[in-house]
């Protein structure tokens, strides 16, 4: 019986360190900070939106679905190849669920809920913004933060990204990381609102890695 007993415990002990090893690191969150103001030297590099997205994955107990969201417009300033401010909206309505396959019934329900009221409520916000406050490196890691604001609240979050250019076009591209979902109210099925869930629960850690492909203007 001990055997069996230290057995299930090692089990058990691999599973969660393999679950931490997998797990995003969620951002740095804090509260809203001013925007970050380039200088006027800095060049003007606007987002391609048929190249930029942001790709996401939410969690419950039985599994995860996936997908994407548009960036509908942005703006990245930078000097000496460094970001100094910029801004890009998110297309809230324009959420893709692609683990489900488009034609199941499956995929327009979850993006139906996903955009009602009990999640994003695209009628009365249809759209997300992510002004950024500042860029730092250190250790030969690019951290990029920025105002995020998703329905009604506004949180700063800090997050690894990397830069690249070439010729005129400029991509960021960022880490997988994770955002509390309560943070900004988004409360369905969240046990930072509700008791008693049981398994019903829906994680409030959302994954997020931003791809924006832009062009000098």
């Amino acid at each position: 019986m001990k055997t069996s007993f230290l057995k299930t415990l090692s089990i058990l002990a691999v599973i969660a360190l393999w679950s931490c090893k997998d797990a995003a690191k969620e951002a740095e969150t804090t509260k809203a900070e001013d925007a970050a103001v380039a200088e006027a030297s800095a060049e003007m590099f606007i987002a391609n939106t048929e190249k930029s997205m942001i790709e996401w994955k939410g969690f419950k107990p039985t599994g995860s679905h996936n997908g994407t969201i548009a960036i509908s417009k942005g703006v990245v300033n930078v000097n000496d190849g460094a970001i100094e401010s910029g801004n890009f909206i998110i297309d809230m309505g324009s959420i893709v669920v692609t683990d489900i396959p488009a034609k199941e019934e499956g995929n327009a329900k979850l993006k139906g809920h996903l955009t009602s009221a009990d999640f994003f409520d695209v009628e009365a916000y249809p759209e997300a913004t992510f002004e950024v406050t500042g860029v730092d490196t250190k250790d030969n890691v690019t951290m990029l933060s920025g105002n995020l604001k998703l329905k009604d609240a506004t949180n700063n979050i800090s997050f690894p990204v990397t830069t690249s250019t070439n010729g005129n076009i400029m991509t960021l591209t960022s880490e997988t990381f994770s955002i509390d979902r309560s943070k900004w109210n988004v409360k369905y099925a969240s046990k930072s609102f509700f008791d008693n869930l049981g398994d019903k629960f829906i994680n409030d850690d959302i994954e997020l890695k931003v791809t924006l492909v832009a062009e000098k203007s």
